[in-house]
């Protein structure tokens, strides 16, 4: 793509750009640099150029009008001479940008193995000098986002250094995030990178962009994929309880852990001991390493749904049950979980959110779901049973089994 075509994409993402005018003229040039106004950045406009500084097709501060025709004048024949007139379409035209802040790269490129690999780092002229960059796999979340951007040096800086003012990171976060899902939405894409994207306190700005398509040759099946299944929003609806309770049940997110918490905190050691058969302190249920662990899922592997109740008065939103689904190793088999905060217990929540992971897993190939349960667990039987599961008794653990084969998925 061009470059006025690569940002109109950008665009499409809610990710700011500067925007070029095409001019294919001295005098459309001059024409554009005076609407949009002085100084001015005249860009080689070519479908077959993707760094243009290499062939001298970038031109810089640009204060009037007869700069602007040599600046024209040498784009054009610095590029006729070196790579031939062919690949040069013209130019575009755009308004220099007050650098006042931080040049950072954000791209993605494909991996023979994992597919597309997002990139970000020190970026401008010196990024292959530098090569300060971190790696992640799309899509991202706000999380992941943070996490990327702190394996790199220049985080420190955007954080804010020697007195200079930091730079907004939760709306970088949230740029990184668009990015992934632009990645991710568009598999066409084979190379994709802002360079520079300008990180300012006030406003971030993509001040120039490249992409890269695979031929038309490519059939949409030959496409490569992402090697981490995107948020399964298939699975996220509203339910309504018999009394009125109304929540959204849906997949876990990496930034759950805060209301994991404070469903850790509201739970009865009655609740926790037959979850976990025995009582196990809070402190060891809301430690970080666990419940990352439990937010942060492969999708492909597992699955965790929960019940998002929003508080009508407060407007906070909380999580008042969770359910999970854990794939067996090398069958296609899974192991459930489920557990229910007390104040929300006996509406048919803990029914609704098994009979959702039971979808799942006909939805996913499953042949089978089971769980071991404590015969003292009425409750969780009672649930078991009202949905087809069959339930014994093994003598040798004094444990009760739940088990469900899912026909559907015999193949």
């Amino acid at each position: 793509l061009t470059e006025a075509e690569s940002k109109q994409l950008l665009e499409s993402y809610r990710i700011p750009t500067v925007s070029p005018r095409v001019a294919t003229t001295e005098e459309q040039a001059v024409a554009l640099a005076e609407e949009l106004g002085y100084p001015a950045v005249l860009k080689l406009n070519s479908r077959t150029i993707t760094h243009k500084t290499d062939v001298g097709g970038v031109q810089l501060n640009l204060i009037n009008a007869r700069m602007v025709r040599r600046a024209y004048r040498a784009i054009e024949r610095s590029v006729r001479r070196r790579v031939g007139a062919e690949h040069f379409l013209g130019v575009t035209v755009q308004p220099m940008i007050r650098h006042d802040g931080y040049e950072v790269i954000i791209g993605s490129s494909l991996d023979p193995q994992f597919g597309p690999v997002l990139l970000f780092g020190a970026g401008g002229r010196l990024v292959e000098l530098f090569k300060d960059r971190a790696l992640a796999l799309p899509p991202l979340n706000t999380t992941l986002a943070r996490r990327m951007m702190e394996g790199t040096q220049i985080f420190r800086a955007l954080k804010g250094a020697h007195g200079c003012r930091p730079v907004d990171l939760g709306a970088l976060e949230r740029l990184l995030v668009r990015f992934s899902g632009l990645v991710v939405e568009q598999p066409r894409i084979r190379e994709i990178d802002i360079n520079p994207l300008l990180a300012a306190p006030d406003r971030l700005i993509a001040l120039d962009a490249r992409v890269i398509l695979h031929g038309a040759e490519v059939d949409a099946d030959q496409l490569p994929r992402t090697a981490i299944l995107p948020y399964p929003t298939q699975y996220v609806t509203s339910w309504e309880a018999w009394d009125g309770l109304t929540i959204t049940i849906r997949p876990i997110r990496p930034e759950d852990e805060p209301l994991l918490v404070r469903f850790h905190e509201k739970l009865s050691e009655d609740s926790v001991y037959l979850r976990f058969f025995q009582t196990l302190k809070l402190s060891r249920r809301i430690a970080h390493e666990r419940l990352t662990r439990i937010c942060f899922i492969d999708y492909n592997r597992e699955m965790a749904l929960v019940a998002d109740y929003k508080d009508a008065q407060t407007g906070e939103h909380e999580i008042i049950a969770m359910g999970r689904l854990s794939r067996l190793y090398g069958i296609d088999e899974a192991e459930f979980s489920l557990e229910v905060r007390d104040a929300f217990q006996r509406r048919g929540l803990g029914t609704e959110i098994l009979r959702r992971l039971v979808d799942v897993g006909r939805a996913e190939g499953i042949h089978c779901i089971s769980a071991v349960i404590l015969p003292q667990n009425g409750g969780m039987l009672r649930i078991c049973e009202k949905l087809g599961f069959r339930t014994y008794y093994e003598e040798t653990e004094r444990l009760m089994h739940a088990r469900l084969v899912l026909v559907d998925s015999e193949r």
